[in-house]
């Protein structure tokens, strides 16, 4: 017998997506029992397109964050079932059918999270590149799972009440509130499953500097915290083996390549900087040509014109040719880009191939030296720890993008890192001063024994 769903879905100023969002879930397979958005202090009539479109809607009076206006919403809400999604993200046709056969034939089952699929919505290289890190994350995570997930996550409302839903005290905006929940739940020895197959398309594009602010102070700095709060660091989705590996590997490269640039200055730097910027090859034109930006053109030239120039001054002409013709056969892509797949596949081969062949050039250029071989050893090593990433782009996207996307996995290696120490260093400085507030003698006069 298939359980009452209640959908519940924040949301802040997300009007355009929030349409898509209602939209599919009216076209499902299986209906559910109600849908709950709730307003967090919208201004672009996001509560109002949510009532045209059938929706109850309820509202948190001003923006008090996706965890407070969760917790409203399953409050009022009367299915067994509470099934969250956010608002940036569309079920598939079979998602809540799925959903109910979860629940339906596993009576054990506390809570069930799902995956984004493998199409993220938006086309460019930035947006496909992290969405689909996060597809490859939860397509490679246990399906014993333990922790939550409220961008596609389902829990019985008598369990999410017992639990007393997400703490809305200490995150007040977007952040790890769902993984917090999900780290109580697993701890009270509550059955959480992972199905691989219960997908959500996100629509969401990603801005550089958004992924970044994203990452950093929304994702790592807070989880930082909440693992060294519950002691519980579980070798599962982001915080992998490998991945700590990784980690650590991208610090030493980096304090590798800083040892080599003391001692060599520009005459490493250059083929440093022209392999980094033949990798970013693909964002940057990306950026220049799709979203019509000068600013990134102006950027892009400037930085061309640097490493000729650098290039030209230490006896490194083979960097530019290579280097130029690599811009300009991405900014012709669309004259190759054939329809028909099997040349596609073939004019895909034939530009990663020469773009491995130009960065062998590049790399001949490297001073012969101990440090720098150690430097490509370290670099060898991250390669092969996220080799499986990196063929998943490759089988999506080409292996062009796969290519492109390595700079910006080793730059989310470096700040996860960096967030790790900061949220260390901020739990250590909260948690000092909470026990020296706590030993101090209570004043006189205030009530208390």
């Amino acid at each position: 017998m298939s359980k009452l769903v209640s959908v519940i879905i924040p949301v802040y100023n997300d009007a355009e997506h929030l349409r898509a969002c209602l939209e599919h879930l009216a076209r499902s397979s299986s209906p559910y029992h109600e849908c709950i958005v709730v307003d967090d202090g919208s201004s672009d009539g996001s509560a109002d397109l949510a009532q045209r479109l059938g929706a109850q809607v309820l509202s948190t009076g001003g923006r008090t964050g996706p965890a407070h206006a969760r917790n409203l919403g399953a409050r009022k809400a009367t299915g067994e079932i509470l099934f969250f999604l956010d608002s940036d993200v569309c079920v598939h046709h079979d998602t809540l059918a799925r959903l109910q056969a979860a629940f339906a034939e596993d009576a054990e089952l506390d809570a069930l999270i799902g995956s984004y699929d493998d199409s993220p919505q938006s086309k460019d290289f930035l947006s496909q590149y992290k969405n689909l890190m996060h597809c490859f994350v939860h397509q490679r995570g246990r399906r014993k799972a333990c922790t939550f997930w409220s961008g596609c996550g389902a829990v019985r409302r008598n369990v999410f009440l017992e639990h007393a839903g997400f703490d809305e005290t200490t995150f007040r905006r977007p952040a790890v509130e769902d993984i917090e929940l999900g780290y109580r739940m697993f701890t009270a020895g509550r059955k959480m499953i992972l199905d691989k197959g219960l997908q959500v398309k996100h629509l969401k594009r990603w801005t550089f500097w958004g992924l970044i602010k994203t990452d950093i102070f929304d994702r790592a700095i807070p989880w930082t915290e909440l693992i060294l709060r519950d002691r519980h660091m579980p070798n599962d989705l982001n915080l992998e083996l490998s991945q700590r590996v990784s980690v650590a590997l991208a610090f030493l490269l980096m304090g590798v390549a800083l040892a080599a640039t003391l001692v060599w200055g520009w005459y490493f730097l250059t083929p440093l900087v022209a392999v980094l910027m033949f990798l970013l090859a693909r964002y940057w034109v990306e950026g220049a040509s799709e979203r019509r930006s000068p600013a990134v053109v102006a950027a892009m030239t400037i930085a061309t014109g640097v490493i000729v120039w650098r290039a030209m001054t230490h006896d490194m002409p083979g960097i530019v040719p290579p280097l130029l013709l690599g811009y300009l056969l991405l900014f012709l892509r669309h004259r190759y880009a054939y329809s028909d797949p099997r040349r596609r596949r073939w004019s895909g081969f034939l530009l990663a191939a020469y773009i491995v062949g130009a960065l062998g050039l590049m790399f001949s250029y490297f001073p012969a030296h101990i440090l720098i071989f150690t430097f490509f050893v370290i670099a060898a090593a991250i390669v092969v720890l996220n080799t499986q990433f990196y063929f998943f782009l490759a089988a999506r996207q080409g292996r062009v993008f796969a290519l492109a996307a390595i700079p910006f996995h080793l730059l989310y290696h470096l700040y996860n890192g960096l967030s790790f120490f900061v949220g260390l260093l901020h739990y250590g400085w909260r948690s000092f001063f909470h026990r020296k507030s706590a030993l101090e003698p209570v004043p006189r006069g205030n009530g208390r024994p």
